[in-house]
């Protein structure tokens, strides 16, 4: 039994490190969104307003 040479535990870790990668991009993504839609200068309300505005306005012939 070689110890030196056993390379069974090596996927493993790979895939611990992908996986811990991935986690880490989706944490700092929804930080980044959270951010996004918890900041106080964005209004949903004007834009809804607008939407609504332009979709009962008459179209130009």
């Amino acid at each position: 039994m070689d110890i030196v040479k056993d390379e069974g535990g090596q996927g493993a870790a790979e895939y611990i490190l992908l996986f811990g990668g991935v986690i880490v991009i989706a944490i700092i993504a929804l930080y980044i969104y959270f951010t996004y839609f918890t900041d106080q200068s964005y209004s949903s309300g004007d834009d809804i307003q607008t939407v609504r505005k332009s979709a009962n306005s008459p179209t130009p012939k």
